[in-house]
């Protein structure tokens, strides 16, 4: 009999929900076959077995929020090993190089006190970090004052104000504040999935608290490439098998002015600047539970035709939930298109550690003046919603401009 244990998804990670298990008790089980599915902070994520065996024992239900390296099941496996699978879930999934710059960037630094010697788990110092609280300041009722997590959501319910952020009305920054009761008439409640929650915190930690947004628009003439992208199309898909988008050429205008001005490609961390020699781009993902911004590593070194590839992997993964928590971080800047919804305009929330996020509203014809005369055209509205601690109003209008004449001058084949 072996144990199987909730995985680290990633060294940032403490904790996961099980969402579904795949198996049910005395079910046979594959090696490497999914066994159960999981939500974390990151990624939603199917869990393989490491051994093959019977089912024997299912100890974390459904919707039941686990901390790693915890028993969560009993495998019976045929070769009689008693070896515990804790080992391999340790070392399960690289430790993503940015994550504990991810946090720092997230939410100010935490008192000595906080870090140092004041007695708590990994997940209530984890919290903390995030929501800025000061630990020295939150009674622990465990022993030896040891703090628990029901201690510190008790400080916050109570009133406790998070160290070094001002109270603001409508309950601070918390991402749930208090509000008025809704429950009337003839309605349903259902509890907000664990990667709402997550969505939930990080945008208002980006909004409110860590970064001042300002976004800035420019006017897109796409018809240059709307005009090569209907030429290429049947060729592409029968050479590549895979539909060409407009989103490869996007990409491709955006690393080249991240090259160009790379304070636009910079993490702030406190007071230092982290200037990022990779281009690494987040491609926002819509799910039907929520949103996932995968990364495209080193996006500059491709092709159109390698990021067309690299889009549709990291999109079909991701709504097939086969993504790995190392590719869900270290993004140096991102995109969202929301245009492939239908929407033209949009002010788009920094996806953090990034300075800036660029939004793509759908390309759509319209009338334009171009030499004193009305002409019809293929037009996108682009939007950068930077940082403006570290970036400032020129400096996006400029890399707004180096994209603009790579996307109306287009000279590159793609094919």
């Amino acid at each position: 009999m072996i144990d199987v244990v909730m995985p680290q998804m990633g060294e940032s990670i403490v904790e996961g929900t099980i969402t579904k298990w795949l198996k049910q008790v005395g079910d046979t089980v594959e090696k490497d076959e999914a066994l159960f599915e999981i939500s974390t902070d990151k990624v939603d994520s199917e869990v393989p077995a490491e051994n093959a065996g019977v089912l024997k024992e299912i100890l974390a239900e459904e919707g039941t929020v686990v901390e790693i390296n915890k028993v969560v099941a009993r495998l019976e496996v045929s070769d009689g090993s008693a070896a515990s699978a804790a080992p391999k879930a340790e070392a399960a999934a690289p430790a993503p190089a940015t994550a504990t710059v991810a946090a720092a960037a997230a939410a100010p630094a935490p008192t000595p006190a906080a870090t140092t010697s004041v007695r708590s788990s990994p997940l209530v110092k984890r919290i903390a970090r995030e929501k800025g609280v000061d630990l020295s300041q939150v009674a622990g009722t465990g022993q030896g004052g040891r703090i628990s997590k029901k201690d510190l959501e008790a400080y916050l319910s109570g009133g406790g104000v998070p160290a070094g952020r001002p109270a603001i009305s409508g309950g601070g920054y918390e991402p749930f504040p208090a509000a008025p009761d809704s429950r009337f008439g003839n309605f349903e409640v259902q509890p907000l999935s664990s990667m709402r929650k997550a969505i939930a915190e990080h945008m208002v930690r980006s909004m409110h608290h860590t970064a001042p947004h300002v976004s800035m628009v420019h006017q897109f003439d796409c018809t240059t490439i709307v005009k090569v992208r209907a030429a290429a199309k049947n060729k592409f898909l029968e050479q590549n098998g895979t539909k060409l988008t407009f989103m490869p050429f996007f990409l491709k205008a955006a690393a080249a002015a991240l090259k160009e001005y790379p304070t636009v490609n910079a993490s702030l961390v406190g007071t230092d600047v982290v200037t990022h020699r990779d281009i690494n781009i987040g491609v926002a993902v819509a799910l039907d539970s929520g949103l996932m911004v995968p990364v495209i590593k080193q996006a500059d070194s491709l092709s159109v035709v390698g990021l067309q590839k690299a889009v549709n992997d990291i999109a079909e993964r991701a709504r097939n939930k086969k993504l790995k928590p190392d590719e869900l971080s270290q993004s140096t800047f991102s995109i969202s298109n929301y245009g492939g919804y239908g929407s033209i305009f949009a002010t788009p929330a920094i996806n953090q550690p990034n300075s800036a996020l660029l939004g793509l509203g759908a390309i759509h014809k319209a009338p334009i003046v171009i030499d004193d005369a009305i002409a019809i055209r293929s037009i996108c509205y682009a939007t950068l919603t930077i940082d403006h601690r570290l970036v400032d109003g020129a400096l996006a209008a400029m890399f707004l401009e180096k994209m603009r004449s790579i996307i109306e001058n287009w000279n590159e084949s793609v094919l």
